[in-house]
């Protein structure tokens, strides 16, 4: 990782404040064990903001006043490894989402020719160790939603081709093959062409994501899938009961397929307190016209208005570490990490309010005496090992299945 010169500063923020010896560690483990993060918005907010023009959100230099993230902030919050989501919202269907989609892992390409001393495409597991001997950030792609493949398993294919590595199967709206969490069920978790699209998944080598997604989705892709599976950005639902976290037989089966569960730290899914106040906000936006994941300047304007006079309630580090400590509790140590979904949500905890805030989460669970070597499965192995089971998984089953022709004609009502 780079020297200090190039970092941000960081506010010790929770335990890192109380214990300065703690935040020290910290950094130290993070400089030897960085973080492989689930989940980051960043294309999305480019798109939303500048219309992917870089030369307005230079990520080279501190862009605090619009983003979560840039390059001195990745690395003052020890940084090494990021799924960039190219995510395309659900009002987007059909060929409209698959250019949208294209559009955003054309940005991510952007940003790996502008900052090649920073930042390292990479697929496989192996290229994200070799980003980490460079001191450079791999930056890997997870396409957002199913929708973006509009129902195709040739453009499920030219996508990974293009460099996707996960997919999460929905995001807020239930699609034509699987039930989100956030909508109304219409296939009793999986039909029979998502169930065809995971193996799919399998036979590529791209990760099937299950945040979003509905319980019953979850459980129908465990039962599926021959490779070991992702969440990408969500938390325990026994912690905060939202039906964007994971139920713990959830969490319990992931040891049998392997799968890894990155913790996220949206308010709203990790603090109870903050879901309804977050419903609020969202029905305020969109009274003003605005789309409730709206991350434009505007936008984010409006929501900064209506903090001055509705307060948020405050999550920190600790609140994050409550559902990490049950994470580990229930699936094991070697099937969790972390998903910020940063610039992808417009408030998140202090101390963890943009990609420099690693730092304040490590120092808090040294503080609950997580290991060393935990914290090094936490941040970064597990990530690693998961991607690569899915590769070795993948050279398995393209020895013994051709590519799918599978199509949603095929399905039947559902």
């Amino acid at each position: 990782m780079a020297g200090p010169e190039h970092a941000a500063p960081l506010t010790p923020v929770g335990a890192a404040a109380d214990d300065p010896g703690l935040l020290a560690r910290a950094l130290e483990l993070l400089a030897e064990h960085p973080v492989a993060d689930g989940h980051n918005d960043l294309p999305w907010a480019l798109r939303e903001q500048v219309r992917y023009d870089l030369d307005r959100r230079d990520i080279a230099g501190d862009q605090s006043a619009h983003l979560h993230t840039d390059l001195p902030r990745l690395r003052a919050g020890g940084v090494g490894a990021q799924f960039w989501s190219v995510y395309v919202r659900t009002d987007l269907t059909g060929d409209a989402a698959v250019s949208a989609c294209l559009e955003q892992i054309d940005v991510v390409r952007m940003l790996l020719e502008r900052y090649p001393d920073d930042l390292a495409a990479a697929t496989t597991a192996a290229d994200m160790e070799s980003a980490r001997r460079d001191g450079r950030i791999a930056s890997l792609m997870g396409a957002e939603g199913g929708h973006s493949i509009n129902n195709s398993m040739g453009t499920l294919r030219g996508l990974y081709a293009l460099g996707v590595r996960y997919m999460t199967l929905t995001h807020n709206d239930t699609i034509d093959w699987a039930d989100s969490a956030t909508d109304e069920p219409r296939h009793d978790g999986l039909s029979a062409f998502g169930e065809e699209v995971v193996r799919e998944m399998n036979r590529l080598g791209m990760l099937v994501d299950l945040s979003h997604v509905a319980a019953t989705t979850m459980r129908d892709a465990l039962r599926v899938s021959e490779a070991p599976v992702i969440f990408s950005h969500s938390s325990a639902r026994a912690v905060c009961d939202h039906p964007r976290n994971i139920p713990d037989d959830v969490l319990e089966a992931l040891p049998r397929n392997g799968g890894v569960a990155m913790a996220t730290f949206v308010p709203k899914f990790v603090l109870p307190e903050a879901v309804e106040w977050t419903r609020r906000v969202d029905e305020a936006v969109t009274a003003a016209g605005l789309h409730p994941l709206d991350s434009s300047d505007a936008a984010n304007r409006f929501r900064e208005a209506y903090l001055r006079d509705h307060p948020r309630p405050v999550a920190t580090p600790a609140t994050v570490a409550d559902h990490l400590d049950h994470m580990r509790e229930v699936a094991g140590i070697d099937h969790i990490g972390v998903g910020g979904d940063f610039d992808g949500t417009p408030f998140l905890p202090d101390g963890l309010d943009s990609v420099a805030g690693y730092p304040n989460l490590v120092a808090e669970l040294l503080g609950r005496a997580w290991s060393a070597e935990d914290l090094a499965k936490l941040t970064w192995r597990n990530a690693v090992r998961v991607l690569g089971d899915a590769e070795d998984t993948a050279a398995e089953l393209r020895r013994r299945r051709v590519p799918s022709l599978a199509t949603l004609d095929a399905d039947g009502p559902g």
